[in-house]
């Protein structure tokens, strides 16, 4: 049998880790080769190759139709991204087999990914995969398969206007206790711009007015929400990606945040163009009022993969619309907090959908990434060099004024 001779049947793909999936961009080539390696020689039929990538979602939930009737409802659906086929190794047109000597065998092969594809995914309820898979194919025996899957990534451009906008809100909320009206608490935040790649901070300028009879406590964190769709339904997960919590706001008293730092742990990217699944993201500042349910700003975030340019033009920087307080870099923890449960941040309807926050130890160093190197470049340049010659002699064709005149 073929299978006790055969010592190795697998995809190598170029540009990939020893024990981790090789990574393209959509429109770029994907090479590698089928490896066999016999023990002795074998009779071969055709040797196939099948490159796939698709996007699936599916769920179920549960339908009451009466007091002792329930049923499951399942909602699934697809989308195909890359179905390319290839033969290897074809059968003679004799209809004889192929007869290979032992050693080692690579058959290579190359195909182009299309221009539009999603980011690979994993979520609860769906996922966006890619794979190679071959099949040897031998008369009178079964068909031996290998798969590798490999990853693409969307590029995501930030340094496009619509990305380098910045985004502002406001937002106030009564605080009332048994049907009594205790004050208003309000909050009003801006951050540089909207998109932002993972390892940057974010400079969060906030004010919070607490017009209260009681302390409140301000908060800011990430969100991502994923949301799968099927069928005309949506589902949706969120988490909190990471978070930071600010001081207690005393009665009639006001908080200001001068570029308070948040740093974007590693996390994907945003998926905004596929059809089933989407992965966004956002900053909400929020407010606990005791008594009463939480004051909740949302900002719009997308998290790219290509990072601002640290020395581009001050037309494209927020520096030029905004003037930036850079106290807030000789304020930033060693190590940033852990992020506390989603219910922690948002109120208590949302707060069915949580997740488990990231480890600590994925946040890395907090002074990493091309917003602080573009700070850096600016701040730390020296003055100019000091000279008794005039720049700028008096010539002598003007005639000296007179000083009594």
């Amino acid at each position: 049998m073929i299978f006790d001779r055969l010592k190795r049947f697998s995809i190598v793909l170029e540009g990939a880790e020893r024990d981790g999936p090789a990574a393209f961009s959509p429109g770029q080539a994907v090479s590698g080769r089928v490896v066999l390696e016999l023990a002795a020689a074998a009779r071969l039929g055709a040797l196939r190759l099948r490159a796939m990538g698709a996007a699936r979602v599916h769920w179920t939930e549960s339908r009451s139709a009466g007091s002792s009737t329930a049923y499951t409802q399942s909602y699934s659906d697809q989308v195909e991204f890359l179905n390319h086929r290839d033969t290897l190794l074809a059968p003679p047109d004799n209809g004889e087999v192929t007869v290979l000597p032992a050693g080692r065998h690579e058959f290579p092969f190359t195909f182009q990914l299309p221009e539009t594809l999603a980011t690979s995914f994993e979520g609860k309820h769906g996922n966006v995969r890619y794979w190679v898979k071959a099949k040897l194919h031998r008369p009178w025996s079964t068909v031996k398969k290998v798969k590798k899957e490999f990853t693409v990534i969307e590029p995501i451009d930030i340094n496009t206007p619509a990305l380098l906008a910045p985004q502002a809100g406001a937002k106030e909320k009564l605080a009332r206790a048994w049907y009594c009206n205790r004050g208003q608490v309000s909050v009003t935040a801006k951050i540089d711009r909207k998109g932002y790649t993972p390892g940057e901070v974010i400079p969060i300028f906030a004010e919070i007015d607490n017009c209260t009879s009681r302390a409140v406590v301000p908060k800011a964190a990430i969100i991502q929400t994923q949301t799968f769709i099927a069928r005309g339904t949506k589902k949706q997960k969120k988490s909190v990606v990471t978070s930071i919590v600010g001081d207690s706001i005393a009665a009639g008293k006001r908080e200001v945040w001068h570029g308070r730092a948040l740093k974007i742990p590693p996390v994907g990217p945003s998926i905004l163009q596929c059809r089933i699944i989407q992965v966004e993201y956002s900053l909400k500042v929020c407010v606990d009022i005791p008594g009463t349910s939480k004051l909740l700003l949302e900002l719009p975030l997308v998290i790219g993969t290509i990072p601002l340019h640290p020395f581009g033009s001050r037309t494209s920087s927020v520096s030029s619309q905004y003037s930036v307080n850079l106290d807030w870099l000789s304020t930033i923890p060693e190590q940033p907090e852990a992020p506390p449960e989603y219910s922690a941040v948002v109120s208590s309807p949302e707060a069915e959908q949580s997740l488990a926050p990231p480890c600590r130890s994925e946040l890395g160093g907090i002074l990493e990434g091309p917003f602080f190197a573009y700070i850096q470049e600016f701040r730390f340049r020296p003055p100019p060099l000091y000279s008794e010659i005039d720049p700028n002699p008096p010539s002598d064709n003007i005639r000296p004024r007179c000083m009594t005149c």
